[in-house]
């Protein structure tokens, strides 16, 4: 079976299928024409990598539960103690949180080097923080994919003006014309709004960043 056939079976995109391949996760058959051939098997595999990535398991956790390198009994509870770790962090973020609430304080007279002082005890003490260097990034990508669609679909709509002001002028203008002008340009428009609101969920963490991040 084709790439498309398995994305439906089993419910992830092609992008993440051929990731999973550059991983070692996955080998399809090559067919005499070079295509990839996907068989049941492919997909069983391709199912149980999303069941346990759906868990937070790690592609390489993956690559060494499929080689039977580990069990899927040993990944599960190393996964659970992980989890574990995480609730923990998340606890006693709360608590600090609800320690702030607690003094009601105002932005105005919060002590900002006072707390950054004990995050960073806590920090030391083995206590996660929201990396804050990370989120800026994945603003500063977004930002700079919309900054670049929005300035071509503004070009392209000036372009398109152009063309509907040159047809009210010139009535000699051929009809089909003015419209594949203004046509071709307003496809172009909904692509780059497509590519935009795809790139936007990439950058927040689509399927294919989350099993990049392993």
């Amino acid at each position: 079976m084709k790439i498309k056939q398995v994305e439906e079976l089993v419910g992830i995109t092609s992008k993440n299928i051929r990731f999973y391949e550059d991983q070692g996760l996955l080998t399809p058959e090559r067919a005499d024409n070079g295509y990839r051939e996907y068989h049941q098997s492919d997909v069983v595999v391709l199912k149980q990598i999303k069941l346990l990535r759906k868990l937070g398991i790690s592609v390489e956790e993956i690559h060494r539960v499929l080689e039977h390198h580990i069990s899927l009994h040993d990944c599960l509870e190393k996964r659970m103690e992980g989890l574990q770790k995480e609730r923990d962090n998340t606890e006693k973020l709360y608590a600090y949180a609800g320690a702030m609430v607690a003094r009601e304080i105002t932005i105005d007279a919060l002590d900002c080097d006072l707390c950054l002082d004990e995050m960073e005890n806590m920090e030391k003490e083995g206590i996660d923080f929201v990396d804050v260097s990370k989120v800026d990034i994945h603003m500063k990508k977004k930002a700079g994919a919309l900054a670049g669609g929005v300035v071509m679909i503004v070009l392209m709509c000036l372009f398109i003006g152009l063309v509907i002001w040159g047809m009210s002028t010139d009535p000699e203008m051929p009809l089909l014309a003015g419209i594949l002008f203004i046509g071709i340009p307003a496809i172009i428009v909904i692509a780059i709004i497509v590519s935009i609101r795809n790139r936007v969920k990439e950058i927040d963490g689509g399927e294919e960043d989350e099993a990049a991040k392993y």
